[in-house]
């Protein structure tokens, strides 16, 4: 072969290269949607038309959450949520449940406040709103994603009943401490098996569509790493490399997100010494660059003003950080709401990170319809009619674990029972409690 044979062949062996490497480049560089709903240009458009409107302080009303019962900001003991609602400066309200209580704020949001932007109400919804499942551990220890889903499905459909288009559920954070209390909550210990279950809580709750009227919004927890604490102990610090991290415990995550989560919740813990409510390489690196995620995210209950107590600084300061890091919105953490405007007409917060917060929870607002269906029928949410209890009855059944009464070598059988046992007495406080019985974290959950 002659040499200008061999330079063809190389210049054509260089170019098919750079192709294919341009291919890869552009694909890895090719920003993912996990929820097309949130991504829709129609949504969208609507979404900056509405922003354009918006004062500073009506922006950062968006950002605030607050509950209800609750006085609002320093030195505010007198001032009520009613006023904060007509003047478009809260945005979310959670504990706030049923036809009543719900559609009285939604009304002064609607019919009050300059541009009738509607409250987004959150509930912790955990294994079912009032009708009650087995917790999530169990749920996970069925090893059906079928029966998740079904969990989800009925408390998505009764929460919404009750005003609630958004769930404080479901929780994947990889959990292998027993010491750590909120591990029920959790799927347990395997990255396989948690994001099967993330994805199959995702997809009962919101169902592929969250315009259906009785599809709720996710808020997947705690973000990230939650269930690492150092020794079990709640709110302890975590401390992992990178490999362990994305390989083990991020896995649910990205597996919820994938499937279409609309909200994550951050979590309390520090990760390697960064609070992960203020934490840019989770929650903007990976969690928006890397998958593509268009939701927003909460903070766990006044994970924000707590950024404090990891010593990075005073109340506006780790406002400050916590927004700019990734979290959109402040729960009952009274400082987006009191703090975030006065830094943004200072110049230390560029307006811009405000209105990316915002454009964030409006998608979701108007995603869930609530622009368009902001009220709840008046009336009970739920009835305890024997389809439900079927079905709580059917998942509880999966998530019996049963113990074999075999016979031990030199022990005998290992429970003091005998064949001829026709009853067994169950004793003790909680065996007539039906409030106990809901289980952990039950919430709404009513016995009847």
């Amino acid at each position: 072969m002659t040499t200008h044979c061999f330079r063809k062949l190389y210049g054509l062996l260089a170019i098919g290269l750079l192709a294919a490497s341009s291919i890869l480049t552009s694909s890895a560089q090719t920003r993912p949607t996990p929820n097309r709903q949130l991504a829709s240009p129609e949504l969208n458009a609507r979404v900056e038309a509405l922003l354009k409107k918006m004062t500073l302080e009506e922006k950062v009303g968006q950002l605030a959450q607050y509950a209800a019962g609750y006085a609002t900001g320093p030195g505010a003991s007198n001032l009520r949520y009613d006023e904060l609602v007509a003047k478009g400066q809260l945005g979310s309200m959670l504990n706030v449940v049923g036809a009543e209580a719900t559609n009285h704020y939604q009304h002064i949001a609607m019919e009050k406040s300059r541009l009738h932007i509607p409250i987004l109400f959150g509930q912790d919804v955990i294994h079912g709103h009032r009708t009650t499942f087995p917790i999530p551990l169990a749920v996970a220890a069925s090893w059906d994603p079928e029966a998740a889903e079904l969990v989800a499905r009925y408390g998505a459909k009764e929460a919404r009943a009750d005003g609630i288009p958004w769930v404080f559920s479901p929780m994947v954070d990889i959990a292998r401490d027993p010491r750590w209390g909120r591990i029920i909550e959790s799927s347990g210990e395997d990255p396989y098996l948690g994001s099967v279950m993330a994805r199959a809580w995702v997809k009962g709750y919101q169902q592929d569509d969250l315009s259906k009227p009785d599809s709720a919004a996710v808020s997947v927890k705690h973000f990230a790493a939650y269930g690492a604490a150092i020794a079990g102990r709640d709110y302890n610090a975590v401390e992992m490399g990178e490999p362990t991290l994305r390989q083990v415990y991020l896995r649910p995550y990205q597996a919820a997100v994938e499937a279409g989560a609309a909200t994550l919740m951050s979590s309390f813990n520090s990760i390697n010494g960064v609070p992960a409510t203020a934490n840019p390489f989770t929650l903007t690196q990976i969690l928006r660059k890397e998958w593509g995620f268009d939701g927003f995210v909460v903070s766990d209950w006044g994970a924000v003003s707590e950024l404090k107590n990891h010593s990075i600084g005073d109340g506006p300061t780790v406002a400050r950080k916590a927004l700019e890091a990734g979290v959109d919105m402040d729960m009952e953490g009274n400082l987006f709401g009191t703090v975030i405007a006065d830094q943004v007409r200072s110049g230390k917060i560029p307006e811009s990170v405000v209105d990316e917060a915002v454009r964030r929870i409006l998608r979701v607002k108007f995603a869930l319809g609530l622009f368009e269906h902001p009220y709840v029928e008046q009336g009970q949410a739920y009835d305890a009619t024997p389809e439900r209890r079927a079905a709580a009855r059917k998942v509880a059944e999966e998530t019996f674990v049963l113990l074999k009464n075999d016979s031990v070598e030199g022990v005998g059988t290992l429970l003091p029972l005998t064949k001829k046992t026709a009853k067994v007495a169950l004793i003790g406080p909680m065996a007539d409690n039906q409030k106990e019985m809901l289980g952990a974290w039950a919430v709404t959950g009513d016995p009847k």
